[in-house]
């Protein structure tokens, strides 16, 4: 290669990364307002969650799309290739990640209309703020190339686990006691579904970004939720409603 191909071949690389972050970006953004949404009840924030959605979408495939063309052109190896190649993982773990904060401002909408149940929507805001810090500190780990700080986010997962599993069992509660919040508590529900998901594609990440620094995979299993004495079974299911 001569200097001009090296730097233009480095630009487009970089350009990928940077892409990534402001992905990555707009995605944080997007869980902390579909919280906020639902904690405020707030529906014009809850539908502008919904329309900023598209702008993750042609995120990701404009992504995919430049290192498709970087491979095929470019031929990375290396470390170049694995940071090319954890863009586009990055790209589909926050992608998604987007879609599911829509789909919490989709059922912010419909909670809203409904009588306000302060007190379980202060929950789903502490397990959302929770997520919403996990996924910007494997972000910041993204940026600032820091596997130790990545790793710290995988070594994390069982919190938002064990958050998910608390407030399950407190919104079963509410649905025994009271028939008439059933409806209210399974949105509700679903919304922790969707903030327990997020942090799987956090801890997705925090995979991508040890591998794209170490060229390792992280080893063993995930950390899981172990119950406590007298907790319910780690992996609660829906009841017949």
């Amino acid at each position: 290669m001569n200097q001009h191909t090296v730097k233009a071949y480095g630009d487009e690389l970089n350009q990928i990364t940077a892409e990534v972050a402001r992905m990555g970006g707009l995605a944080e953004a997007q869980v902390a307002d579909a919280i906020e949404a639902v904690a405020r009840r707030d529906v014009a924030l809850a539908r502008a969650v919904i329309e900023r959605d598209a702008k993750l979408d042609a995120f990701h495939r404009d992504i995919e799309r430049k290192a498709i063309r970087l491979i095929a052109l470019r031929q990375p190896v290396a470390s170049d290739l694995r940071k090319t190649l954890s863009a586009m993982k990055l790209a589909v773990d926050l992608e998604r990640t987007g879609d599911l904060a829509k789909n919490i401002a989709k059922r912010g909408l419909v909670l809203a209309e409904g009588e306000p149940m302060q007190v379980l929507t202060r929950s789903i805001e502490r397990m959302g703020k929770l997520v919403s810090n996990r996924l910007r500190d494997v972000l910041d780990a993204y940026t600032a190339s820091e596997v130790d700080r990545a790793i710290a986010v995988w070594t994390s997962d069982d919190e938002v686990d064990e958050h998910y599993n608390s407030l399950f069992r407190e919104l079963l509660t509410y649905m025994m006691g009271d028939p008439r919040t059933i409806g209210a508590c399974t949105h509700l529900l679903f919304m922790a579904k969707n903030l327990e998901r997020i942090g799987d594609h956090a801890t997705n990440i925090a995979e991508t970004i040890h591998y794209e620094i170490t060229g390792e995979e992280m080893m063993g299993e995930r950390p899981r939720f172990t119950p406590r004495p007298g907790d319910d079974a780690p992996t609660p299911t829906l009841p017949v409603v």
